[in-house]
């Protein structure tokens, strides 16, 4: 059953006992602390935080909206019980056939409820976290949806970029190279033109996993969304930009991007999903907003990258987005798919990701680490590709450790491939290529499966077969629950 907002999906998440409310905590750290310190947490719930000093005690701040995947699944209808290993699967199933459905426009919207214009709207009215110690502002943008089109309105993209509160009426808007907004933006630049734009800040989170989800430009992120959701996400046509914005979303805001030779400003830093500050603080182009609107009672959306492992996103999307690709790639027999570390980021980035598969002939686990290199999710920031064999499960660690330990052999297992695409977040690259906009870095692709040539000779693993686990854990359930 589609959610079709925020609301409805917390709802649904207290329906399960999977919301926490606190109240009293501060806009400045405090919120922020709370949900890194419950995300570390391995059952950790969705978090409501209201009655915020210095703001109407309605004006709330959500946090911990899916980075824990039982509430991934059931943004998009799925069992919140179902194991990794089966969500990966179901996710890369619903990815390969998304069904895209178009959004559906309407006259008005929950959003509508109160207007404000560029005289006087003020964007300092949200209880905006301060969401790490060292991050150099406000960030009103962690789970929001940035909204531009093509100049000839050919495709309205949908993408997860941070955006900092400057004042009033300015934010900072910060896109790494390479990624659709940033794209788009440079086309109107080249035309003289100041870019339009759109922002939620609290929006159904099928439309939010579909804008981190890495589609292929040019595919609408609102209907992959209604294909995730199985109905339509209803817009509204927004007077100042003409740019579809969803009709039920929390908090949004209408403007433009003007060229940076025009107007620029300081932006960051801001702590993000490789677990650092590598950006720094830098001039970035502004969102000049020129129209606000929100929801009675709004609720902000926060999802602040921290430090991994937790991830943005409980679910395994760029897992699912490699697996699809592994299969379009003719790469037979693969097992499962994880990625470690930031592998659920917005728009890709898996830098330690682990393909399992079932061994057929000699190369198979090296076409493997090639392919998976070779699509956005496992190239963008990747760093290290692992190939392990079918009996271990990629999303367990520790079984990964050990593969590697005991059946990779450094000097003939690991292969390094030079230039791959890096970005500005990329805490290894040297300051001076940095500087020059070289985001390029290497990759490791490690076998870690038993050697095709003799594994039929290989050491037996010293573990209960899944055979006998499978009579035992039935024989004596009564003694295991």
């Amino acid at each position: 059953m589609a959610l079709n907002d925020l609301r409805e999906f917390i709802q649904a998440a207290r329906a399960l006992g999977d919301v926490k409310e606190i109240h009293g905590a501060n806009w400045d750290l405090e919120i922020g602390a709370l949900v890194e310190i419950f995300a570390l947490r391995e059952n950790h719930p969705l978090l409501l935080f209201d009655q915020i000093p210095g703001y109407p005690a309605s004006y709330r701040v959500a946090g911990n909206l899916i980075n824990h995947p039982r509430r991934s699944a059931l943004a998009v209808g799925m069992d919140p019980n179902i194991s990794r290993r089966e969500l990966v699967r179901h996710w890369k199933d619903l990815m390969a056939n998304p069904r895209p459905i178009p959004p559906r426009t309407v006259k008005d919207g929950p959003l509508l409820e109160n207007v404000r214009d560029e005289k006087s709207l003020n964007m300092n009215v949200f209880p905006t976290p301060r969401w790490h110690e060292l991050d150099g502002g406000r960030y009103i943008g962690t789970a929001c949806c940035v909204i531009t089109a093509e100049p000839d309105n050919s495709w309205v993209n949908l993408g997860i970029y941070r955006v900092q509160v400057h004042d009033e009426n300015t934010l900072g808007l910060h896109v790494s190279p390479g990624h659709h907004a940033r794209i788009i933006r440079e086309k109107y630049w080249e035309q003289g033109k100041a870019c339009p734009v759109a922002v939620t800040f609290g929006q159904d989170p099928a439309l939010w996993l579909a804008a981190g989800i890495s589609v292929p430009y040019g595919v609408s992120e609102y209907e992959y969304a209604g294909g995730l959701r199985q109905s339509p996400v209803d817009v509204i046509r927004g007077p100042i930009t003409g740019l579809p914005i969803p009709a039920s979303a929390e908090i949004a805001v209408e403007g433009e991007v003007p060229p940076p030779s025009e107007a620029s400003r300081v932006e960051g830093p801001f702590g993000e999903w490789p677990g650092y500050y590598a950006h720094g603080a830098k001039a970035e182009p502004v969102i000049r907003v020129k129209a606000l609107y929100f929801r009675s009672d709004p609720i902000l959306a926060g999802a602040p990258p921290l430090k991994p492992p937790i991830s943005t996103f409980g679910a395994p999307i760029g897992a699912a987005a490699i697996w699809n690709y592994l299969e379009k790639a003719d790469v037979p027999d693969i097992r499962g798919v994880w990625c470690h570390v930031g592998g659920s980021a917005p728009g890709g980035g898996a830098p330690f990701t682990v393909v399992s598969l079932k061994q057929r002939y000699h190369g198979h686990a090296q076409q493997a680490g090639i392919a998976a290199l070779g699509c956005r999710a496992g190239n963008y920031h990747g760093r290290f590709i692992i190939v392990v064999d079918e009996d271990i499960d990629p999303a367990d660690l520790g079984e990964v450790i050990w593969a590697i330990s005991t059946r990779c052999d450094p000097k003939s297992a690991i292969s390094i491939v030079d230039g791959c695409w890096s970005t500005l977040l990329d805490p290894v690259l040297p300051p001076a290529q940095r500087e020059a906009g070289e985001l390029v870095s290497s990759r490791a692709i490690l076998n870690a499966c038993r050697p095709f040539a003799w594994k039929d000779r290989f050491p037996p693993v010293n573990a209960l077969s899944p055979e006998l686990r499978k009579k035992i854990e039935e024989k004596w359930k009564s003694v295991l629950r």
